[in-house]
């Protein structure tokens, strides 16, 4: 099971932006593509406030945010903390 999952559509730029952004890192993520099944992406979103956009970024089941959040932590140094963090959870 990967501790990063990103759940994205197929024609998102963000998405692409945001697996582009964790494979430069070397972090291993789990992709999931909505655009198939839009239940799953109601069930996202009613689990998690609301969030309706994607990417929507997990780390070990907890939402991080989109591709802006998930750009804002590493420019912030603090993404690693975060997967550590979570590691010692």
């Amino acid at each position: 099971m990967s501790r990063v999952k990103i759940y994205t559509t197929e024609y998102c730029p963000y998405c692409h932006a945001a697996k582009e952004m964790l494979s430069s890192l070397g972090i291993d993520f789990e992709e999931i593509g909505l655009g198939r099944d839009p239940e799953l992406r109601q069930r996202l979103s009613a689990e998690n406030n609301g969030w309706r956009t994607v990417p929507m970024v997990f780390i070990d089941g907890r939402l991080i945010g989109g591709y802006s959040e998930l750009r804002k932590l590493v420019r912030r140094g603090e993404l690693g903390a975060e997967l550590s963090e979570r590691e010692c959870a």
